[in-house]
């Protein structure tokens, strides 16, 4: 599924390179997001949520590690975000497992602390600055 790297230059374009690859996901998968700080994860994971019919606000999990938003159908989208986590030994070995299920699409930004554990990666998102609001994305 490796894609030539897309160019976005505004949040909107980062957001519509997301529906493009959520059209392609379905329930079971998960979609590793990784980037620096400040590259746009977060607003990469909010145009695929919202092209997967979330309404709500999605926001970085950060603090929470993880998030579920609700979409039409009863079908769910999981949120994760591993930053503050620095490894998952000594966490509940459920912790990942109780979001990406193999009933929702989901999403892990800063997935290496947990990236063996993960199971039906269906994509690897890259998101590098590339100077002002221009991005380069990367999907494998």
């Amino acid at each position: 599924m490796t894609q030539p790297p897309q160019i976005s230059k505004s949040p909107e374009e980062t957001e519509r390179a997301a529906a493009e690859l959520a059209a392609r996901l379905a329930p079971g998968d998960v979609v590793l997001v990784s980037g620096e700080l400040g590259a746009g994860k977060t607003t990469f994971v909010r145009g695929a949520a919202r092209a997967l019919g979330v309404t709500g606000a999605v926001t970085s999990p950060t603090y929470t590690v993880g998030q579920i938003y609700a979409r039409p159908g009863g079908r769910e989208i999981a949120h994760l975000d591993l930053y503050r986590l620095e490894s998952l030994n000594g966490e509940d070995p459920a912790l990942i497992d109780d979001y990406l299920t193999p009933d929702r699409i989901g999403f892990v930004e800063w997935p290496a602390t947990g990236e063996a554990q993960i199971e039906r990666v269906a994509a690897r998102v890259r998101i590098e600055h590339a100077g002002g609001d221009r991005r380069v994305i990367h999907v494998e």
